[in-house]
This record gives C-alpha cells, sequence and structure tokens, in this order.
C-alpha cells in the first residue's frame, strides 16, 4: 500500500496531479489533431498522445467514489448538496463566465456587459465551455451518492461483481459496438430497459471505492494489467485502423468504451500500488488545487491559438509535452492565488 501524507492518501493525490497534466495533453493534442493529413507522422503521433492520456478523467471519478463511497467516511447529505454540489455550481457559473468574457476579449479586443450576459446565457442553455461538462457531471454523481453507499455499503462480491458486468455490457460494449455499427432493434431496446444507474460515469465511481479497497491476488492483478495495456493498444490503433478506413473517427477515446475502462481500472490499481515515500509535501500541495489547474487551463490554450501556436508548430513529438507542461505551469500559477481568495476560493477552484 502506498504511502500517506498526513491523513491524505499519497497515492491519490499523486493520481489526481498526474490525471490533470493528462487532461491537459488530452486537450493540447486533440486539439489540433483534424489540421493534420490522418496517417500523417504527426497525425500518429497526436493520436498516441492524445489515446494514451484518456485514463485521467475516469480516473477522477475513481478518485471521489473511493472516499465518498466509503463507509468508513461520513458523508452526509447537507454536505453532498451544500459542500461539494455548491462547490460545482459555482465553479460552473462564474467559469462559464470567465471564459465567455476571455473570449470576447480575444476576438474584439473588449468586454461588454452583453457578452457576460450571453455566456450566462449559454450557461442556462446548456451550452457549456467544452470542458465544463466534467462538473455537471459530478453534480449528477453527487446527487445519487447517498444511494451508491448505502448499495456499496451491503453489496456482496456477486452483487458488485453483477453490477461490473451489466454497466460493462450495458453502459460500454454495446453503445461502442452500436456506433460503429448502427442498429435500430439493439438501440431500440437498450433505450427500452433504461437502466439508468449502471451507466458508465456511475459505474467508475463505484469502481475507485472497489479498487481501494479490495485485496487482489497476483494473477488477478497482472490480468488486470495486461487488459489495461490491451486497451491502451486498442485505443490508439483502433483509433488509426477506423479513422484511416472511415476518415478522423474518434469513437475509442469515448470515456465509456470499454477500451478506456480497462486503462483506467489499470492505471489507478498501478498507482495505488506505487511504493511512494516520503511527505510527499508537494504532490499534496499540487494536487490541493488541481481542480483549479482543470477549471482554468483552457485559457492559456486559447491564447495559444490566438497567436498561432500549436501542437504542429514544431515535431508533435515535442511540441506536446512541451506545450502540456507549459500550460500546466500558467494553470497552477494561476490556481494557486486563487485558492487563497477567503471565502471565495474554495468555491472557485
Amino acid at each position: 500500500m502506498a504511502g500517506k501524507s498526513g491523513e491524505r492518501l499519497l497515492y491519490a493525490d499523486l493520481l489526481r496531479v498526474c490525471a490533470t497534466v493528462a487532461v491537459i495533453m488530452i486537450h493540447i493534442s486533440g486539439g489540433w489533431i483534424s489540421e493534420a493529413a490522418v496517417g500523417s507522422a504527426a497525425w500518429n503521433t497526436l493520436n498516441l498522445y492524445d489515446g494514451l492520456a484518456h485514463w485521467s478523467v475516469p480516473a477522477f471519478i475513481m478518485l471521489s467514489g473511493m472516499f465518498l463511497l466509503d463507509p468508513k467516511r461520513e458523508v452526509t447529505l447537507h454536505s453532498l448538496l451544500f459542500r461539494q454540489t455548491l462547490r460545482l455550481v459555482a465553479a460552473l457559473v462564474v467559469w462559464s463566465a470567465v471564459y465567455a468574457l476571455f473570449g470576447a476579449f480575444l476576438e474584439t479586443g473588449t468586454v461588454t456587459l452583453a457578452d457576460l450576459v450571453g455566456g450566462l446565457k449559454e450557461l442556462v442553455w446548456g451550452k457549456l465551455h467544452y470542458h465544463l461538462w466534467f462538473l455537471p457531471m459530478m453534480i449528477g454523481l453527487y446527487l445519487v451518492t447517498p444511494i451508491l453507499r448505502g448499495f456499496v455499503r451491503g453489496a456482496t462480491g456477486k452483487e458488485l461483481g453483477w453490477y461490473f458486468l451489466l454497466a460493462f455490457v450495458l453502459a460500454m460494449v454495446l453503445p461502442t459496438t452500436l456506433a460503429l455499427r448502427p442498429s435500430k432493434t439493439v438501440s431500440s431496446w437498450l433505450s427500452q430497459l433504461d437502466i439508468r444507474i449502471v451507466l458508465s460515469y456511475a459505474s467508475y465511481y463505484v469502481l475507485g471505492y472497489c479498487l481501494k479497497t479490495c485485496t487482489l491476488s497476483l494473477p488477478a492483478e497482472l490480468t488486470i494489467y495486461g487488459l489495461g495495456a490491451a486497451g491502451a493498444v486498442w485505443t490508439v490503433w483502433g483509433t488509426a485502423w477506423l479513422s484511416q478506413m472511415q476518415g478522423a473517427r474518434f469513437t475509442f477515446y469515448n470515456y465509456n468504451s470499454p477500451n478506456i475502462a480497462l486503462m483506467s481500472a489499470a492505471v489507478f490499481l498501478l498507482f495505488r500500488r506505487l511504493p511512494l515515500r516520503g511527505s510527499g509535501r508537494w504532490i499534496s500541495a499540487l494536487s490541493a488545487i488541481t481542480f483549479g489547474i482543470y477549471l482554468c487551463h483552457d485559457l492559456f490554450i486559447m491564447l495559444l491559438r490566438h497567436f498561432g501556436v500549436s501542437t504542429l508548430s514544431f515535431l508533435p513529438a515535442l511540441s506536446v509535452p512541451l506545450l502540456t507542461l507549459g500550460v500546466f505551469l500558467c494553470a497552477a500559477l494561476v490556481a494557486w492565488p486563487l485558492s487563497k481568495i477567503p471565502l471565495v476560493g474554495r468555491l472557485i477552484t
């Protein structure tokens, strides 16, 4: 088991930091992949970086689940509504406004009240800045957390196994298959079943708790790593093959696809097994502002676009990691002082 930093799990803090870097890598590599010719060296490089980073969003969900679903941790409906959920709602409103104003400034050089009102109207209509989709999804998970806590508290191993089987087949395998080979009949039956509790994001939430607490045999653990490696190959090679056959197509990038699920579970388990030592203060300090980094990082990607800098400006093998690191550091320098603002800081970072 990994060591702890104070009362914090050091491996969880490190995973949160690495997942934040990986999300930025997705947006850096994926942001310009459509501008490269499918099958070219640049496209294949961007696909490699993009595909291998897609474990990050499921990892964030699993990290939330490993703590909030733990029966040993006191989680009340009041705290879920007025702490976790309120924080996400506040962040969603504030950052929707920020991105609307910043986008208007980059486009016209000025900002007006109309730009702010327009941005808030877009929010009301459900038209979010692309990476803010994560916030309402997590709000939904927080709302069903009391139900899921009751389930994991009383579920047997066989019942958990049945839950994950349903989630894997109905929420991952079948939707991915239907995206590749549409079938009105299968789609109709899948819609009729309507088992919303096993949608993939909820299953990641439960999986995080299970992987934190379960005791796995060595063969079982090695099997998960093997399936995770296969999922990574599937993501990258499958996307390249599908795009060569049908034009740029990123079905296997979907977070609810089985290949991403396998890769995410393996990465989570790998971090849990890291032999971490020391206090890990810098890891925990960075982990504490990762939400703020996630929220503000696209401001710097917008700046890159504004000044004509992209992953295709120089060799993608170098541009992706360098731009990713640069955006991460810039976002951290913004998120850290914002997090120190009394009262407001915690709500917006």
